[in-house]
């Protein structure tokens, strides 16, 4: 036995690293549920269709096409584009979810924000080829204040809604608000080296010194902030997996509250949960000469494990992976033209370049994971929410800012971590209520309107806010 032992662990050393990762990845994070049968190539196709109401919006995709082509009005290209965007989100986030099926929680988390942030990146990627650098840096800060203020607004009222109090794994959430703040410093230290070098500091420094100090500080603090997001996968993937699951007693999750029964009434709430509560004796009543038969508890065990079965898939792997692939395409093409579309739509001064930026395209960008993390937050399930609204900004912060910088490094592009300081002060305080919302691990449908009035404020603020030129070295 032993020298049998020990010739599968040969074998399983002598495997690529990569397939060891993979094979530990499927063992540590499988489905504790089985999963029926794949559906046909025609019952996927069928599923797709009927996935959201919001298909219908896919005929504004030829439209944008048309409209790019052949030169006509750039704002009607730029609505176009963005109702174009909405649908092919709604559909990533479809497909993303038929994918998570089939893995466990917090992989399921983590590909729901990885996916969900896709349309950001190839906007990021798009308008940093075409030196829109202004564009790039104000729609990934958008990106963050959209998820951390609008989608994590509307999940916390949306469950709030449901159950009185919802509680979440504190223990993640307090390491999330560390790798937040962490990202947020990331952002302010190129500003704050900006505004000490000034000549009234009495430091007398060269334009292109600074331009060349504020570059290398940025490639600098880029390839940190991406090797803390390695950590950080590691981290969430392996050495502490149990803290991003709702029933594992390390995340240290309050227990979620439902209204009282006078209040769900006058409030016009179903019941969120059918459990044995439902079926107690009426107040006064002896319990042990009650007239109804004693529920069997492996009876009981069996409704549960129904229940848990209702999850299947509606697309089989290959035509979930076609649709992804499919997904990907057009939203690069059509956010091309959406970019484009830009200078032409803020030229006549009726809106500006940072409205565009901070509030517009992560609307759009952000539709995805809004849609799931709402979604899960009404079935009690906010630990998953909350991966998803907070570990996607988490991800951007840490990920997609530095990727395009180190990306605008290699390609020449002078993109650096110097932000607008109105946005990036916004950032801060953003950050900072959040934190403050979430250190209890407790939510309600308050806390939820309280983020989505702040994200309301925001969005007047910088309607009026004409931004400011930060780009020290001018984009070729």
């Amino acid at each position: 036995m032993d020298g049998s032992t020990s010739n599968e662990e040969s074998l399983v050393l002598r495997r690529p690293w990569w397939r060891r990762i993979v094979s530990d990845l499927r063992e540590r994070h499988k489905r504790q549920r089985p999963i029926t049968e794949s559906p046909s190539v025609r019952q996927s196709i069928l599923a797709i269709i009927k996935s959201s109401r919001l298909n219908v919006l896919l005929i504004f995709i030829p439209l944008s096409w048309i409209f790019h082509f052949v030169k006509l009005n750039n704002t009607l290209i730029f609505i176009f584009s963005f109702l174009a965007i909405v649908p092919l989100a709604k559909l990533l986030a479809f497909a993303t979810e038929e994918l998570s099926i089939r893995l466990g929680q917090t992989l399921a988390g983590l590909l729901n924000a990885t996916l969900g942030n896709a349309v950001e990146l190839i906007v990021a990627i798009i308008a940093l080829v075409k030196c829109e650098l202004a564009v790039v840096q104000s729609s990934l800060i958008g990106s963050i204040l959209s998820n951390l203020l609008l989608v994590l607004g509307m999940c916390f009222f949306a469950g709030g809604t449901r159950f009185s109090e919802q509680g979440f794994g504190i223990s993640a959430t307090q390491l999330n608000s560390s790798l937040l703040t962490l990202s947020v410093i990331g952002v302010l230290l190129p500003a704050a080296f900006h505004n000490a070098v000034q000549p009234s500091n009495g430091i007398n420094l060269t334009s292109e010194q600074e331009d060349h100090d504020i570059l290398a500080i940025s490639h600098g603090v880029a390839v940190i902030l991406l090797f803390i997001y390695m950590c950080y996968l590691f981290f969430q993937l392996f050495s502490h997996k149990s803290l991003y699951e709702d029933d594992s007693p390390e995340s240290l999750k309050p227990k979620t509250i439902e209204y009282a029964p006078d209040v769900a009434r006058r409030l016009r709430i179903s019941p969120a949960r059918q459990g044995p509560a439902s079926s107690s004796p009426p107040p006064g009543s002896d319990p042990t000469h009650s007239d109804s038969p004693t529920p069997d508890v492996n009876s009981a065990e069996a409704g549960s494990m129904e229940v848990e079965r209702e999850d299947e898939p509606q697309m089989s792997v290959p035509m979930t992976l076609v649709l992804l692939v499919l997904i990907t395409v057009l939203v690069a093409v059509t956010a091309e033209f959406l970019v484009d579309s830009i200078n032409g739509l803020t030229s006549s001064g009726h809106i500006s370049k940072q409205f565009v930026g901070l509030i517009l395209l992560p609307i759009v960008g952000n539709a995805a994971e809004h849609v799931t993390a709402v979604t899960v937050s009404v079935k009690d399930k906010l630990t998953l929410s909350l991966n998803v609204a907070v570990g996607s900004s988490i991800q951007i912060a840490l990920f997609v800012i530095p990727f395009t910088v180190t990306l605008g490094w290699i390609l020449g592009k002078p993109l650096t971590l110097l932000f607008d300081p109105f946005q990036s002060i916004v950032l801060f305080l953003s950050v900072l209520t959040v934190n403050y919302v979430v250190q209890d691990g407790k939510s309600n449908w308050l806390e939820g309107m309280i983020l989505m009035c702040l994200y309301v404020i925001v969005a007047v603020t910088f309607w009026f806010y004409p931004g400011s030129d930060l780009l020290l070295v001018r984009c070729t």
